[in-house]
């Protein structure tokens, strides 16, 4: 129905859309602030999940090493000395040396082996053992994670210490004075 009062109306006429009271209205800078804390939480994720993939890589290759220095320190082998070829290497620097080959990536230090002769179920003795003894290699790796934002969650300053280890029985092999 038309309004017959020839007289202008005392309402306002404005075409905006009356706001009602409570209604979210996005303010400036709104999806900004909303970008900002989806990236820091979609970084978080990502690096998570490299975390995780280069935590299992490295927890592989210790592993992969330490089958491959197993096989070859059952056999009583010794390796000749890089740096004088002419003088064998122990049979322990042998086997730590295998295992440095074998796991490509990876710097591992003499004091993150661990060798001992098995008696008894116990590991008391160190060494590499003789013929037919059962020995145990044990390497502790420590490993930092890559995101600073998962240190608090594992502690250690974000250190985890990957431990691998194999029991294994010396072949009878021929004994030499230097091993």
């Amino acid at each position: 129905m038309r309004n017959p009062d020839p007289r202008p109306s005392a309402r306002p006429t404005s075409t905006a859309r009356p706001r009602r009271a409570g209604s979210p209205r996005p303010t400036p800078g709104q999806a900004l602030v909303e970008t900002a804390i989806g990236i820091v939480l979609l970084m978080l994720l990502t690096f998570s999940v490299v975390d995780a993939a280069m935590l299992f890589f490295v927890y592989l290759t210790l592993q992969n090493g330490v089958t491959e220095a197993t096989r070859y320190g059952v056999t009583g082998q010794q390796m000749n000395d890089p740096l004088d070829p002419t003088t064998p290497l122990s049979r322990q620097d042998s086997i730590m040396r295998v295992m440095r080959d074998s796991s490509p990536g990876l710097t591992i230090a003499d004091s993150e082996f661990r060798f001992c002769v098995v008696t008894d179920s116990t590991c008391v003795t160190p060494g590499t053992g003789g013929p037919d003894d059962i020995i145990k290699m044990t390497v502790t790796h420590p490993w930092r994670l890559i995101s600073p934002m998962l240190w608090p969650l594992v502690g250690d300053g974000g250190v985890i210490n990957l431990r691998v280890s194999v029991t294994m029985k010396n072949e009878t092999y021929p004994t030499s004075t230097s091993g």
